[in-house]
């Protein structure tokens, strides 16, 4: 009974330490990415702010212009950016996965982790 009570501390533990990870590196890729911080301060921005559900990219259209907003709700604040800031954004997270898996390849096998870019070739097969 004990030690069901401790592995489930734990695994809540993990499960809300990795979203807090994963909400804190969102906002480092949204800062690379050339998203900017704003404070809703006008009735509208507290409006449209409200609206948003939080640690979520959201594309939102106000007026006829379009910007990515990443509601910070613990914070307070919110990551805005446009079109060029949110393709960089992607491109970040792109790159962070295909590094990530790479990084999972080589924990978990060593001797295949290195050959599999050479197994596939360039055609995507390694037939």
């Amino acid at each position: 009974m004990t030690i069901s009570i401790v592995v489930a501390t734990a695994a809540v533990s993990f499960f809300t330490s990795c979203a807090e990870m994963e909400s804190n590196n969102t906002k480092s890729l949204l800062s690379a990415a050339g998203f900017h911080t704003l404070t809703p301060q006008t009735a509208q921005q507290k409006e449209i702010y409200a609206a948003l559900p939080a640690d979520k990219v959201q594309r939102v259209t106000v007026k006829s212009r379009t910007a990515y907003v990443f509601k910070d709700e613990k914070a307070g604040i919110a990551y805005v950016g446009h079109e060029a800031e949110y393709q960089r954004y992607t491109n970040l997270c792109i790159q962070q996965r295909i590094a990530q898996d790479y990084y999972m390849a080589t924990a978990m096998d060593p001797y295949w982790s290195h050959r599999w870019s050479r197994a596939w070739g360039y055609r995507g097969m390694w037939w």
